[in-house]
């Protein structure tokens, strides 16, 4: 299997989901994302999970919304095209 693109960890530094980013109760710094199963960028703040395809986050709110209620444990692997 191959394996992933690697996201560059300076870009995940600066990434913030597009929906949390303006939620005025989660600090002082909402919208951060963690890197889960190396294909997907997941919010604690809102909930939304983004698909990275081809080394590319999928920064898209429609996109994000998708998966939103779908639990980490079942997001797949890779995530399928759009």
């Amino acid at each position: 299997m191959e394996s992933p693109p690697k996201i560059d960890p300076e870009l995940l530094e600066i990434l913030r989901c597009p929906v949390a980013v303006h939620y005025t109760d989660k600090g002082d710094d909402p919208g951060h994302l963690e890197l889960v199963k190396e294909h997907w960028l997941v919010c604690a703040d809102s909930g939304y999970k983004y698909p990275i395809r081809n080394g590319i986050p999928v920064m898209l709110v429609d996109e994000g919304e998708k998966w939103k209620d779908t639990d980490v444990d079942s997001l797949p692997v890779p995530p399928p095209e759009a």
